[in-house]
């Protein structure tokens, strides 16, 4: 999908330019702020690894089964880790964790890939997957050599920059090329169209997590 990452290059960087991202690679983040998205970052990926088990038993191929069912434990395996360390860092008790809900942001985005999972084409469903790798993965390699150091949020910036990430990006990202050219020029609109989506998502989150959004009623 090289056409349309440079179709959504005003998306990464109003991303890239956030102040969540420029503020997290500065160590000035406040806490609050943090402790806002890894909640919702718990939420999220626990919907986010039953998209990648779907798109796992509606790959065509054995490298997509074999991929997306390794997605799908690596997304519950961090978000047990979330639990361990992040939580006790950043005073997340699991009283708090257990009554949280998902702020709009974060239930619209997983909302989004439930829908293309049980309505749409596995073609659309992975391309919307996709940038959750990608765009984490920019977002690492971008904020790594800017970061102040100290930084309390060093362990995060670590975990997407790290080179295993950017691997299992470069698979995925291999797999929605391989279906985009074997697909009709319809359903390669559509996966545009998921992909786009789900970057917007992206920001979304995080302006979501910057600002503390709840429910507004």
């Amino acid at each position: 999908m090289p056409t349309v990452w440079e179709d959504v290059a005003p998306l990464r960087r109003a991303i890239l330019d956030h102040p969540f991202l420029n503020e997290l690679a500065a160590g000035t983040l406040a806490p609050e702020s943090f402790r806002h998205y890894i909640v919702q970052d718990s939420l999220y990926l626990a919907e986010y690894s039953r998209a990648l088990a779907l798109a796992a038993a509606r790959a065509p191929t054995a490298s997509g089964r074999l991929e997306f069912s390794d997605g799908a434990k690596v997304a519950v395996q961090v978000e047990e880790a979330l639990h361990q360390a992040f939580f006790a860092q950043f005073g997340v008790t699991a009283e708090i964790a257990a009554a949280s809900e998902p702020t709009p942001a974060c239930l619209g985005y997983t909302s989004y890939l439930s829908a293309l999972a049980a309505t749409r084409s596995y073609e659309e469903l992975i391309a919307g997957i996709l940038p959750c790798f990608w765009v984490y993965w920019e977002v690492g390699c971008d904020v790594k050599p800017r970061a102040a150091s100290p930084n309390p949020y060093a362990a995060w910036i670590d975990t997407y920059a790290a080179p295993a990430f950017g691997e299992a990006t470069d698979r995925v990202r291999a797999l929605v090329d391989e279906a985009a050219q074997n697909a009709t020029a319809s359903t390669r609109a559509a996966m545009v169209t998921a992909f786009r989506n789900a970057t917007r998502f992206e920001w979304m989150f995080w302006d979501s997590a910057y600002h503390r959004a709840t429910w507004p009623i």
